[in-house]
């Protein structure tokens, strides 16, 4: 048994560094600005690299979750490794080419595939390592694909990009090096427990009436066809929705307010300015994960939704206001703390909802709500900066808002109760 719970907290941990090298992608927006502003494509034209990514990302995990019991946790993190250290090659051809479109299919189709596949699988095998701390450990494995965009923005690219003397082509095709030779060191060590593990110490739920653990008389696919699934899935794209808004253009929006809080800044403070407050941000990205899953081991997934939504919306109103970039970035750190708080809570409601059984196909393919708010988010926010650039902030927030009220509503017509029946 002692060999078994050290065995779980390795799995936990490298399971915690693959997120950490998948969740790079998260840095999206430290690339955004240069390339824009090398190449001379626009703002959303760009963005449709990221945002395509996401969407590849959430079709995959749908896909991963689905089909890891069939080919099992190590193989696919190890082809989702290399998937997207490829795509960051492949990204790196497109901008030799100089070739938006290519860049969309490298980075976007090629590493969003990657990424997905692999996110799963940390995702689902530390749950069922530690069914007596799911909130807890599931929040730390994710946490660590909040904590990428710090590893990227200010450790990774900026040494890669300082040795190559900000060669962008150069800069992508290193990174994808760096990204297979840590995914890799990590993907070979996410397995599954053994059918008949259970921690010591840890009694299963059981069913009040029978006294005997709970169990579904239901498929995957009656599963998803549910309302309660169906409201799972709207909590998470509406909480994405939001936060990613801040997280694909948090480094120019802060740029765009710094300039306008104390004009004559160089690019290269600019560019700064908003690495770090990409830096900064991802922390509370991860942080969010590790601290709304925890906590909703106490008070319940659905209550903790419930927080994540209602004080975003507070947040949100008051961003309508701000023209300090200070207040600004503490604010989107606030507003990361909750978009990673819904990564770090879904994986344990959809354990409880729909019992270990069901989890991994339900937990996949909610996971498309993450592809659908990967569009969304961006480009919203993009859309806004090519249409309105003197309002781009403010419109953008107000949408955001809307929707965290919507969420929140919803968020009050779902219990934490285990599924029962098909509808």
């Amino acid at each position: 048994m002692e060999n078994k719970r050290q065995n779980r907290w390795l799995v936990a941990i490298m399971g915690t560094l693959l997120m950490i090298v998948l969740g790079t992608v998260y840095s999206w927006s430290f690339f955004q600005k240069p390339i824009v502003e090398t190449y001379g494509w626009s703002n959303s034209g760009v963005a449709w690299a990221f945002s395509v990514n996401i969407l590849c990302l959430g079709l995959a995990a749908a896909w991963g979750g689905v089909y890891m019991p069939k080919y099992g946790p190590t193989k696919l993190a190890t082809i989702g490794t290399i998937m997207y250290g490829v795509g960051f090659m492949l990204g790196a051809l497109a901008l030799k080419m100089e070739n938006l479109a290519f860049l969309v299919i490298g980075f976007g189709i090629t590493g969003g595939l990657g990424i997905g596949l692999g996110y799963v699988t940390p995702v689902v095998s530390a749950s069922r390592w530690f069914p007596d701390k799911q909130g807890f450990v599931t929040g730390m494995v994710v946490m660590g694909f909040g904590f990428g965009a710090l590893v990227m923005s200010k450790i990774i690219a900026p040494g890669v990009m300082k040795a190559v003397e900000g060669n962008l082509v150069s800069t992508f095709f290193y990174i994808g090096i760096i990204i297979l030779v840590l995914g890799f060191i990590a993907a070979i060590f996410i397995k599954q427990p053994p059918a008949d593990y259970v921690p010591e110490g840890y009694k299963p739920p059981v069913n009040k009436t029978t006294d005997k653990p709970v169990t579904v008389d239901i498929t995957p696919l009656q599963g998803i066809m549910t309302s309660k699934f169906f409201l799972m899935w709207m909590l998470l794209f509406i909480n994405i929705t939001a936060g990613i808004m801040f997280i694909s253009f948090q480094s120019p929006l802060m740029q765009d307010l710094w300039e306008i809080f104390k004009p004559g800044a160089d690019a290269a403070s600019l560019a700064a300015i908003g690495g770090t407050l990409i830096a900064i941000s991802s922390l509370f990205n991860g942080i969010g994960r590790l601290f709304w899953g925890g906590l909703s081991d106490k008070i319940g997934r659905v209550q903790t939704f419930r927080l994540i939504l209602g004080t975003q919306i507070i947040v949100f109103i008051i961003l309508l206001f701000v023209k300090n970039p200070y207040l600004f970035g503490m604010l989107v750190c606030y507003v990361l703390l909750c978009y990673g708080g819904g990564f770090g809570t879904m994986p344990s409601f959809v354990r409880d909802v729909f019992t270990p059984k069901l989890m991994s196909v339900v937990y996949g393919v909610i996971l498309t709500a993450w592809s659908l708010g990967g569009i969304a988010g961006p480009q919203i926010v993009a859309f806004m900066k090519d249409n309105y650039p003197t309002n781009a902030g403010h419109y953008s927030v107000i949408a955001g808002a809307i929707l965290l009220a919507i969420g929140f509503i919803l968020s009050l017509l779902i219990n934490n109760n285990i599924i029962t029946d098909k509808r």
